[in-house]
């Protein structure tokens, strides 16, 4: 079935501060996930940290909630918030998942950073290294995995060092892209556990009263083609306050 109807959608078991942003006729949706939600449960237990509280099949990349099944099209890392999909269609689901893997997708993030880029705009340009082990993922500067990206400054702010609020563009989807590029150029994403500046992200965390890493998905956008016609499909999740509160 496709599309699904009303009630498939309002019966959802959404999690902890997780909203509905948009849904089409074929049955894809575009979810606003918070900061510490994870896409999916990895374990028994995590069920309540997950976009939907239900049991998520592994295997087959769905949920099972009691009005049916829902299958991620993409995944966020739990410390960064932002627009996912998902579909009510395994075949739609695998369609769009496709466009990922071949850069049809228009994504949008912005990020609170220490420093400011010296350039206003540029793209950035490098080779990752991504190492995929048990569940873990880490990438790094300097392996033979192209990844671009375009980079805006939106807003600086004071401090030291001062703040900005960048606006990125992956051109590339690799793991971690985003978090190894800023650090890469000495802009590290406050709040990034992993890759981002420890000493000032306690000091942040101090003075703000929050750990989160600042890293948002704010804009997914793309054209696709799904049993013989086309569909333009456009979702934006709205920057959470706390990113400007601090310029």
């Amino acid at each position: 079935m496709s599309g699904r109807d009303e009630s498939f959608w309002a019966g959802l078991p959404l999690g902890n501060g997780v909203t509905l942003l948009a849904r089409d006729a074929t049955g894809l949706a575009a979810f606003a996930k918070p900061a510490g939600v994870l896409s999916h449960p990895n374990g028994s237990g995590e069920e309540r940290r997950a976009l939907l509280r239900a049991r998520y099949d592994m295997a087959g990349e769905f949920y099972e909630t009691p009005a049916g099944r829902l299958w991620l099209v993409n995944r966020l890392d739990s410390a960064t918030s932002g627009v996912m999909l998902a579909a009510s269609d395994e075949t739609l689901a695998a369609t769009v998942r496709a466009q990922f893997k071949h850069r049809g997708i228009r994504k949008v993030y912005q990020a609170l950073v220490f420093g400011v880029p010296r350039q206003a705009a540029e793209v950035w340009s490098d080779r990752l290294a991504v190492d995929k082990r048990g569940g873990r993922i880490r990438s790094s500067i300097g392996g033979s995995v192209p990844a671009e990206s375009r980079m805006r400054v939106v807003r600086t702010g004071r401090g030291d060092p001062p703040l900005a609020l960048l606006r990125l563009e992956p051109r590339t989807g690799r793991s971690h892209q985003l978090r190894v590029q800023c650090a890469r150029r000495g802009l590290p994403i406050l709040g990034d556990q992993t890759y981002g500046d420890f000493r000032r992200n306690r000091e942040f965390a101090k003075r703000a009263g929050t750990k989160r890493m600042f890293l948002h998905s704010l804009e997914t956008s793309f054209a696709y083609e799904f049993r013989g016609a086309k569909h333009d499909f456009a979702a934006s999740a709205p920057l959470p306050p706390e990113f400007e509160a601090f310029l």
